[in-house]
């Protein structure tokens, strides 16, 4: 399969009064496997069904190998999508649904055979043709649903929350065959999704969207790392944000008055917004917990702390620590036979300086 391009043009799409997309901006690369990752209402699945031709823009262009397509029909696109319920006929066979979309284009006999045939052993299926979907579990159902969408050989291929109807376990083991899939075939996938860990563990770059707003585009490491806004930051994984006002700016630190907390040190980064609040971000696992007294390290912030609640989840348990008007989490790895620091409990908080990102309030 050939690796197209897929570029959105300043997209803006309504219903009646209603902005759904805004000013959509973006470019994915050739061969990409891209999430679009946001809260139900974000736009992301708009956005999908748009590329697929069932919605039509208000204005701007889609552009895919850099022909604009924005006029064709969704049969005249050659591209796939792959729905949330699989919507596989439940009175034909796996090899007949399979074949559906090739029979409809009046594909020869002999091609139909040989590339319905590929695309179930591509998925690991070749020996359930004869089942219907009623007889197949659901990560079955969903390999069917693939295997229909990749025989017609799309230029793009859509996933629209594909992996929602399965249990976690399943879901996991079907997002490393998604990937897998892609990777041997090559082509340029977009997945949307709600679950930030299927955005970060599948995606080559994801963009973030909010309303209808593209908030952030990058590495799931970037987004994770260095969020542009407070939105970015709370929704790819855990944040701790504690809002305070610029006392002074200097050479490369920049001192806040941390309300509830006090006076804080922390370093001037160069994308550190100008504004005088500012919010003070870092995630759970940045942080160390000690008894009080514990000896600071020499690059890290220390903050007084009261054990609230923990949750034990397996890898980590999760604190919640009381810090002056506010609380936060902290994630403390999981080692057998180790102590707990008791609910109630006086702590000592340790906060390495470099892992602290000052974002706009």
């Amino acid at each position: 399969m050939k690796k197209v391009s897929v570029q959105c043009r300043n997209i803006r799409l309504s219903y009646g009064a209603t902005e759904v997309l805004k000013d959509v901006d973006l470019d994915i690369q050739p061969g990409e496997f891209f999430a679009l990752l946001g809260p139900s209402g974000s736009g992301k699945s708009t956005l999908l069904r748009l590329i697929a031709g069932f919605n039509r823009a208000s204005s701007g262009q889609l552009l895919v190998d850099g022909v604009d397509i924005s006029g064709q029909a969704p049969w005249q696109r050659n591209i796939g999508m792959v729905f949330q319920s699989y919507a596989l006929w439940p009175h034909m066979t796996v090899w007949d649904n399979v074949a559906f979309g090739l029979v409809e284009r009046k594909v020869a006999r002999a091609t139909i055979k040989s590339r319905v045939g590929a695309a179930l052993e591509l998925v690991g299926l070749q020996d359930y043709g004869a089942r219907r979907p009623n007889q197949l579990s659901g990560g079955q159902q969903q390999r069917v649903a693939l295997a229909r969408t990749i025989v017609i050989e799309p230029k793009v291929l859509l996933l629209d929350e594909p992996l929602s109807n399965l249990d976690k376990t399943l879901r996991v083991q079907m997002r490393q065959e998604l990937l897998a899939l892609q990777r041997r075939l090559g082509i340029t996938t977009l997945f949307v999704t709600h679950d930030q860990e299927e955005a970060m563990t599948t995606a080559d770059r994801m963009a973030v969207l909010d309303q209808g707003v593209v908030q952030q585009v990058g590495a799931p490491a970037a987004l994770y790392d260095d969020p542009v806004n407070t939105f970015v930051a709370n929704f790819v994984g855990t944040m701790n944000l504690l809002p305070g006002r610029v006392r002074e700016r200097g050479g490369d630190t920049v001192t806040l008055d941390i309300e509830g907390v006090g006076r804080l040190v922390v370093p001037l980064r160069p994308e550190t917004p100008q504004a005088e609040s500012l919010m003070l971000s870092f995630r759970p696992h940045t942080l160390r917990l000690d008894r009080p007294g514990a000896a600071p390290g020499a690059q890290s912030i220390t903050l007084p702390g009261t054990v609230e609640a923990s949750e034990f989840l397996g890898e980590v348990t999760r604190y919640r620590v009381r810090v002056g008007a506010h609380s936060l989490a902290v994630d403390e790895q999981h080692r057998a036979g180790g102590a707990a620091f008791a609910v109630g409990g006086a702590v000592s908080l340790a906060l390495e300086a470099s892992q602290v990102r000052l974002l706009a309030r």
